[in-house]
């Protein structure tokens, strides 16, 4: 008896050691996923493509002084924990690229809180400190998108164009030199907007501006990054004055003055000849 006891043991030992060992490794594997899956997790700190954007989160080192900086900058509107107040909106949840967006523009920390819309103005910090803000506040709600990583260099611009005066030309008009919209607000002017914060603004939508996160691709992102970093900002001007790239009123303005002018000053010596 003590046999057959022993013997039954020693069978069902083995099928044990299996079940115990297919859920340690199931637990083990389910953790290592889980922790590459998180947002801002330490094992993943991008997402995208490197070959269109690719989207980074700042190094969790960066929380410690980002969270002085925004207790210095920050916490007098927003609240001491990103909250928000009866002074400025809510910051939890809103990935990266959007507190990176308005501290590294110079549109945070505001001058002037109740503004019907912060303006662009150099930066208070720099972007090293916009990071570190953002990695704080993120580290608070992990969320995206990540801070954009545009690679231009495979972008296709005459695609860009189209996007851009299909989404963008109404308010920022053809030639990217802003203009002025409804109660006061204003689309800005991109001549000076380098790829990251285009490629922020289009993914967040600050202010006015309405958030493309799920009816643009990345490739169309960064198609349209580069018509703006690439022609606006550098036009050819083939047909030589640019004017100083504001459209047609400009050249009106200019065909009225010389063109009418000229052929006023013709017709009057015509007239005093005759």
């Amino acid at each position: 008896m003590a046999r057959l006891r022993r013997l039954a043991s020693s069978r069902l030992l083995l099928p044990l050691a299996v079940v115990v060992g297919v859920g340690v490794g199931g637990a083990l594997a389910f953790g290592t996923t889980s922790g590459a899956q998180g947002l801002g997790g330490a094992s993943q700190r991008s997402y995208g493509s490197a070959s269109t954007i690719e989207y980074q989160y700042p190094p969790n080192s960066y929380i410690p002084a980002g969270q002085a900086l925004f207790a210095t900058f920050c916490s007098s509107c927003h609240g001491p924990g990103a909250q928000g107040t009866s002074r400025a909106p809510n910051l939890l949840g809103l990935g990266p690229a959007t507190v990176d967006f308005w501290v590294s523009t110079g549109r945070m920390p505001a001058e002037n809180p109740s503004a019907i819309q912060a303006p662009r103005k150099p930066a208070l910090l720099s972007n090293q400190q916009a990071l570190e803000v953002a990695a704080y506040v993120n580290s608070l709600d992990p969320a995206k998108p990540g801070i954009p990583k545009v690679n231009v260099k495979t972008a296709n611009v005459a695609v860009g164009a189209d996007l851009f005066s299909l989404n963008c030309a109404a308010c920022h008009t053809i030639t990217g030199t802003g203009d002025e919209l409804a109660f006061g607000t204003v689309a800005p002017s991109l001549r000076l907007a380098s790829s990251t914060p285009v490629a922020e603004a289009i993914r967040t939508g600050p202010g006015n501006m309405p958030r493309f996160s799920g009816n643009l691709t990345n490739a169309q992102v960064r198609d349209v990054v580069a018509y703006v970093t690439e022609y606006i900002q550098h036009p050819t001007n083939p047909g030589g004055f640019a004017l100083g790239g504001v459209g047609p009123v400009a050249e009106g303005f200019v065909a009225l003055l010389f063109g009418v002018g000229i052929l006023a000053l013709v017709a009057f010596w015509i007239g005093e000849r005759s």
